[in-house]
C-alpha cells in the first residue's frame, strides 16, 4: 500500500477531486489553507496581503498498482495548468489499522 500526498494551489481543488473520482479513488484526507512555496518556479502561497493565494493538501492510501495512474494524471494536470502548481509525493505504508 502507498500513501500519495498531493499539494496544490486551491484553484486546482475541483480538478484534483475530479481526478481522484475518475481513477476510482474514494478515500482521502483534505487540508485547506496550507502555506508553502514551490521549489522550481513557485511563488509563495501565504494568505497574506503580499502573497494572497493559498494551497491545499490531500493524502490518500492506495494499492501500489494505482500509483502510476495517479502520477500520470498529476503530471498532465501540472502541464496543462502552467503556473498553477500541483505536486505528488509517494510513501510506502508499512502497516495500518
Amino acid at each position: 500500500m502507498k500513501a500519495v500526498f498531493l499539494a496544490f494551489s486551491q484553484t486546482n481543488t475541483e480538478r484534483i477531486e475530479y481526478m481522484l473520482d475518475r481513477l476510482g479513488i474514494r478515500g482521502f484526507t483534505y487540508w485547506e489553507n496550507v502555506q508553502g512555496v514551490g521549489t522550481v518556479k513557485g511563488e509563495p502561497h501565504r494568505g497574506t496581503h503580499t502573497w494572497p493565494e493559498m494551497n491545499s493538501a490531500m493524502i490518500t492510501m492506495v494499492d501500489d498498482a494505482k500509483v502510476p495512474e495517479i502520477l500520470q494524471a498529476v503530471k498532465k494536470l501540472s502541464i496543462r495548468g502552467d503556473g498553477v502548481g500541483v505536486r505528488a509525493f509517494v510513501w510506502t505504508v508499512e502497516e495500518s489499522v
